[in-house]
């Protein structure tokens, strides 16, 4: 049976055991959000600004591509405060919770992402593409409030990829250093595969670049990467066999 963590056994979520949006969230005084009102806020406050946005300037073409990125990011909310919540229940050796959520690599892992992104779309893509990919979504001259949107959503994505692939790496290092009893390894497997599941959730966003080989390359190659990672995590993952009863 997996053993519950007694650093969790009151609920309350220590900062250092949290990602970095979970801190920010949590640390909002006097709020005390459940994930679907976390989710539904968010959705609510970056839907609203597409909409509104593309009223404003007539830019409804950009409504749909732009909404898929806003329901990935807070598919991508909800998958990371249920991983962190359901792994900070189980009792796991410490240098792996320590790693997973102490080491802030995923923020790193999305500003590189982020950052590669900007200069594939300002750089990159004016110079090899007719019309680029900003062109296409909101015309030659796109309006500032239309960028800045843009990307603060491209951000919010870029982060939680980041999240989900050093969730994989860091549970596939988790198998190869660790062994579980069956029970904790049967719940491990199950956060593993909803890894996989917000990865799958960014094929949503496939037909968008279809005609943009390298976002196509990006986007589905960290698809593959986290399922082919995840999946390995899932699959070596070693069971400490239960003692014999007297």
């Amino acid at each position: 049976m997996a053993r519950p963590n007694p650093r969790y056994e009151s609920g309350v979520e220590r900062y250092g055991d949290t990602w970095v949006y979970e801190s920010i969230v949590g640390a909002i005084p006097g709020i005390d959000l459940s994930d679907l009102q976390a989710i539904a806020i968010q959705l609510g406050i970056f839907q609203t600004g597409v909409l509104v946005l593309a009223w404003y300037y007539d830019l409804w073409t950009a409504v749909l591509p732009g909404t898929v990125a806003v329901a990935v990011a807070a598919v991508g909310s909800g998958v990371m405060r249920q991983f962190g919540r359901r792994t900070r229940r189980l009792d796991l050796p410490e240098p792996y919770r320590r790693l997973l959520f102490g080491s802030s690599i995923e923020v790193v892992l999305g500003i590189l992402a982020f950052v590669a992104l900007v200069t594939h779309l300002f750089v990159f893509d004016p110079r090899t593409a007719d019309p680029t990919l900003f062109e296409w979504l909101f015309g030659p001259d796109p309006p500032i409030p239309v960028v800045y949107l843009t990307l603060l959503i491209l951000w919010d994505l870029c982060y939680r990829i980041g999240t989900s692939w050093w969730a994989a790496v860091v549970a596939l290092w988790r198998s190869w250093r660790y062994s579980f009893d069956a029970e904790t390894a049967h719940r491990l497997r199950r956060l593993d595969a909803l890894n996989v599941v917000f990865g799958l959730t960014q094929l949503a966003m496939v037909p968008f670049v279809l005609d943009r080989p390298v976002l196509l390359l990006a986007v589905g190659g960290h698809i593959v990467a986290v399922t082919v990672v995840s999946l390995a995590a899932m699959a070596t993952l070693r069971v400490t066999a239960a003692p014999l009863e007297a």
